[in-house]
């Protein structure tokens, strides 16, 4: 079970922002926000083998209550496991399992009114990156999970750069950051009166040689980690942030 752990970094930006971490934890970290991310079925496990105070999300939900719909589960049956988040639009959800924008739109929508809290991610392939239409395809993502938003307190926005992932082309400091600093902007276009309360985590290749860089960058919100999470290093990251 340890192995399938995925962590959520996000950093104060603003008063009103915390970092945030999902991954394999230790007490000197509690001034963080942590999330622990691992598979369903070991949703009861890592709950009874971390602190109450850390969040333990579910990795996916559907779009209605109940239905003949086997395989899938719905918020009701995440807050029965007394999870309270829940991520969706995750890249291989779209990628993999062929989910749609507008899908995922309908499962944020869903997953809100049941009053759990949405790591929704966003991102695009390597294919899109040099075809120069990043902020397009980015954009049209947020909007779509924009439109069904009314409590932004309840939403982190993790912007995954899908080409960055074990591609070994990896964004510099610098580019994440002006994709990041869009994505401000374009939640400023449609939400302004809550943009400055809005967490947007990376979820790109991070290392402990550019976790600090990254996260000195001021619209970069946190890290959402994947494999850094399972390694030692992981703990390096913690310490440079």
């Amino acid at each position: 079970a340890d192995t399938d752990l995925q962590c959520l970094i996000s950093s104060a930006v603003v008063p009103s922002k915390k970092f945030f971490m999902m991954g394999e934890l230790e007490d000197e970290w509690a001034e963080e926000e942590w999330f622990a991310l691992p598979s369903t079925a070991y949703i009861n496990f890592t709950q009874q083998k971390l602190d109450p105070k850390i969040a333990v999300p579910v990795q996916n939900c559907y779009k209605v209550t109940n239905g003949a719909f086997t395989g899938e589960i719905s918020p009701g049956k995440i807050k029965d496991c007394r999870a309270r988040w829940v991520v969706l639009g995750h890249s291989e959800r779209r990628h993999v399992f062929g989910e749609s924008d507008e899908q995922i739109g309908q499962k944020v929508a869903h997953a809100l009114a049941e009053l759990l809290g949405v790591i929704t991610c966003i991102g695009k392939k390597l294919d899109a990156r040099e075809a120069g239409i990043t902020k397009k395809v980015v954009f049209e993502q947020t909007k779509v999970i924009a439109d069904k938003v009314k409590d932004w307190s309840k939403v982190i926005l993790a912007y995954e750069p899908v080409w960055d992932i074990g591609t070994g082309k990896t964004a510099t400091p610098q580019k994440a950051q002006e994709v990041q600093k869009k994505l401000q902007g374009c939640l400023k276009s449609n939400i302004s009166d809550v943009v400055q309360s809005t967490r947007i985590t990376y979820g790109g290749s991070v290392t402990r040689v550019t976790c600090k860089e990254l996260a000195s960058q001021p619209d970069v919100d946190g890290f959402l980690l994947g494999g850094a999470s399972l390694k030692p290093e992981f703990v390096d990251i913690n310490a440079k942030q």
